[in-house]
C-alpha cells in the first residue's frame, strides 16, 4: 500500500478505522469500564492507553507498512500518528469509563432517581 498521508491516518483510511478506532477503540472502551470498575484514577487509565497506543502504532507498522518510533528519522511522523492514535483512544476510553460510571452510580444510589419526591 502506498501511504496516503493524510492528517488523521497514515497509510489509509480504511486502515486507521480497522486498527484505530475497531480494535483500538474497543480495547479502549474496556480499559475505561475497568478502571471505573476498580474505582482507579484517570492517570491509570491515561498510562493504560499509553500502552495501548504503542500496541496499535505497532499493529499499523507491521501489518500496513506505517512507522513506528524505530529508525531515528521517522519518529517525527509516529509521534504525530502516535498522538492522534492517543487522543482516539482516550475518548474511547473515556466513554467507557463514563458509561460504567453512569451505571455504578445508578445502581448504589438508586434512591435520588426513584421518583417525584420521596
Amino acid at each position: 500500500m502506498t501511504p496516503e498521508m493524510a492528517l488523521l491516518w497514515e497509510v489509509s483510511l480504511v486502515e486507521f478505522l480497522i486498527v484505530t478506532v475497531v480494535i483500538g477503540g474497543g480495547l479502549a472502551f474496556a480499559i475505561g469500564r475497568s478502571t471505573a470498575r476498580s474505582w482507579s484514577g484517570w492517570g491509570v487509565l491515561v498510562f493504560d492507553v499509553l500502552l495501548l497506543t504503542v500496541a496499535i502504532r505497532f499493529l499499523h507498522f507491521s501489518l500496513f507498512h506505517g512507522t513506528f518510533f524505530l529508525p531515528p528519522a521517522t519518529v517525527g511522523t509516529a509521534l504525530h500518528y502516535a498522538l492522534v492514535d492517543f487522543v482516539v483512544l482516550v475518548a474511547f476510553a473515556a466513554a467507557g469509563r463514563l458509561t460504567m460510571r453512569s451505571a455504578q452510580m445508578a445502581r448504589q444510589y438508586r434512591f435520588l432517581s426513584a421518583g417525584n419526591g420521596s
